[in-house]
């Protein structure tokens, strides 16, 4: 599965009875697990309940305009972008709120862009439709209503630039009204400013996908290498344990095999580029000892620095409190071995790839779990639930200022 996923039907020559059967046609395109979990309740509710339930049929009428490929590609990139701005701006509060459901909540966000991706998935225009162009729209759309093509910055020098990502929902099949602070953390800070002792940043944001397959398909390093050679500081974020942040020392480059949002595993060394050249581990260049040491907000926030490795010469895999040893083989990052791991050692090794490993500063937050009230187990919100995901994305952003703070070069970067 990855970022151009199309499911088509088997085509084969089948022999019965003696007798040679045609080719079969090729099956009408099918929902992906992700899509199929869009028509339980709770979608539905987050949807309605945050006015982005009008946005999939909305996105089917205007598709069913195109006449040709090229109109059906201007409409998904239109489409896509106006999505993504949707969501920033409600998450902002510009503009209404279209319900009752928070501005803060990232969860309309993943499931429209979800029935979006659906109607693409199974249009059927007059005109026809190949399967490399129905994989390319689906490309536009994720890579659009994600924000990824909207990463703008202003021109020339008095302006800091910082980057920043964050992840959709994840572990649906186990609680289906998931939120995700880290993707929270993203609409809440795109295009914003922050004032640092330097003088101000510009924060620019984009969401990633909880699939194993975009990753090794290059979705992280085509969205940041346009970027790190422009920006002052960068930070990977992601929801990781319960109760408080932590600044993750290393990264690992090995995939653990926890499934995604596909309910598909991978349990292997992280593909990439040259592979021949690629290391072990990789590491933060954040200001770690900085940001620990401040007081960004209501949760404590650690420098993390435990890996699981297999020692050099060894067969078994050991945890290390302090870090990896000389040699070692990785089965764990600080941030474990799932995607949040992941996109910190892609974004850290590309750091290091373009020559910027002692020039900037990046590496990977985790923010704490975000967690319902007490006693809650069926509602899609609550008051507690909110103001969790508000301070955490409050905390996120003075990490983010301690971070600019301590890292300061005394000059922006042209």
């Amino acid at each position: 599965m990855n970022s151009l996923r199309v499911r088509i039907g088997v085509l084969g020559v089948v022999l019965m009875a003696g007798l040679a059967i045609p080719q079969a046609a090729e099956a009408a395109p099918t929902a992906t697990v992700e899509e199929l979990r869009l028509d339980k309740a709770v979608p539905q509710e987050i949807l309605r309940r945050s006015g982005f339930d009008s946005v999939a049929p909305e996105f089917a009428r205007e598709l069913g305009s195109a006449r040709t490929y090229a109109q059906a590609r201007r409409i998904v990139v239109r489409e896509g972008s106006a999505l993504w701005k949707r969501a920033v701006d409600r998450a902002q509060g510009r503009g209404p709120a279209g319900g009752d459901l928070s501005r803060d909540d990232d969860r309309p966000l993943y499931w429209a862009r979800l029935g979006m991706t659906r109607e693409v998935r199974t249009w059927e225009p007059g005109f026809g439709l190949g399967e490399g162009q129905r994989a390319a729209l689906l490309d536009e759309l994720e890579r659009t209503s994600r924000g990824q093509t909207a990463i703008r910055y202003p021109s020339g020098k008095g302006i800091r630039r910082i980057l920043v990502t964050g992840f959709d929902p994840f572990t649906l099949d186990r609680d289906i009204r998931i939120s995700n602070p880290s993707g929270a953390t993203a609409l809440a800070l795109d295009g914003t400013v922050i004032e640092t002792a330097e003088g101000p940043a510009r924060v620019e944001t984009a969401v990633f996908p909880v699939r194993w397959q975009d990753f090794a398909a290059g979705t992280v390093e085509r969205t940041l290498r346009p970027y790190l050679r422009k920006v002052d500081l960068f930070t990977t974020v992601s929801q990781g344990r319960v109760g408080r942040f932590d600044i993750e020392r290393t990264n690992g480059a090995w995939r653990g095999g926890f499934p995604d949002n596909e309910n598909i595993s991978r349990t292997e060394t992280v593909p990439v580029t040259d592979p021949a050249s690629q290391p072990q581990w990789t590491t933060t260049t954040l200001p770690y000892k900085a940001i620990v040491a401040a007081g960004t907000g209501r949760f404590p926030v650690y420098d993390n620095t435990s890996v699981t490795e297999i020692p050099a010469g060894g067969t078994e895999a050991v945890v290390r409190a302090d870090g990896p040893t000389e040699g070692s083989t990785a089965r764990a990052g600080g941030g474990g071995n799932y995607l949040s791991n992941e996109i910190a050692y892609r974004a850290t090794l590309l750091r290091d790839r373009l020559g910027l490993h002692d020039a900037l500063p990046g590496g990977h937050v985790h923010t704490p779990v975000l967690q319902f009230g007490t006693g809650n187990t069926t509602e899609v919100t609550d008051p507690e639930f909110v103001k969790n995901r508000l301070d955490i994305i409050a905390q996120v952003r003075s990490i983010l200022t301690v971070a600019a703070d301590s890292s300061g070069t005394g000059r922006t970067r042209g």
